[in-house]
């Protein structure tokens, strides 16, 4: 599959929202988008009013990352504000499968997403029903985290099975991507790269997301 680099908007200047979408879509595929709501990790980002007012904004894709406790019970707020692909957290509370059945209901893409010490057994019985799944190399609830190497063995693991099993499912990578773990993410099997603070930082956005995508 060809790689997709997502920009984070966890790292943008939110001052300044819209120029900075404008620079993400100028070398960037997808735009996404985490919310934390304080209970199912340590911190609060944002939610509907600023995802309606990305989409109102810009035509790309928008990939909402939903690190929250109850994601069965937003999937239609999240959905109808204008999210493109819906990922949650096999560790949340809400059923897996109703969740995804409740996704697709609404013709968005869904994809589940599994924290570092996760094992990738743990979405294999649904993998089937999904478009992506989404394997955090940190701990989700911050933005500018190091790397964490050891998930790239969980990376190399589920990318067998999808070759195994013959499927079409994409592989995200979300924390710590740069140009040099970006490589190492892609080597191992990962299709999709998240990056925000590498991308919204750098002097160079385009040179960046260059890089990663390569």
């Amino acid at each position: 599959m060809n790689t997709i680099v997502s920009a984070s908007i966890l790292s943008a200047d939110m001052c300044r929202l819209g120029s900075e979408l404008d620079r993400a879509a100028e070398c960037c595929d997808h735009i996404h988008f985490d919310v934390m709501d304080g209970v199912f990790v340590n911190n609060i980002s944002f939610g509907i009013p600023v995802l309606k007012a990305v989409r109102k904004h810009t035509s790309m894709p928008v990939d909402v990352h939903l690190m929250i406790t109850d994601p069965y019970r937003y999937v239609d707020a999240f959905a109808d504000s204008g999210a493109d692909i819906i990922s949650f957290h096999c560790e949340a509370a809400s059923d897996i499968r109703s969740t995804i059945e409740k996704i697709k209901a609404k013709n968005v893409l869904p994809a589940l997403a599994v924290k570092p010490d996760t094992p990738i057994s743990e979405i294999l019985p649904f993998i089937d029903d999904l478009y992506m799944v989404l394997v955090m190399t940190v701990e989700p609830g911050f933005g500018g985290q190091s790397f964490m190497h050891r998930t790239l063995d969980k990376i190399k693991e589920l990318r067998r099975y999808i070759t195994d099993h013959h499927l079409e499912v994409r592989i995200q990578v979300d924390g710590g991507i740069n140009e040099k773990t970006a490589p190492l993410a892609k080597k191992a099997g990962a299709d999709t790269l998240v990056a925000g603070s590498y991308l919204f930082g750098a002097e160079d956005m385009k040179e960046a997301a260059r890089l990663l995508s390569e």
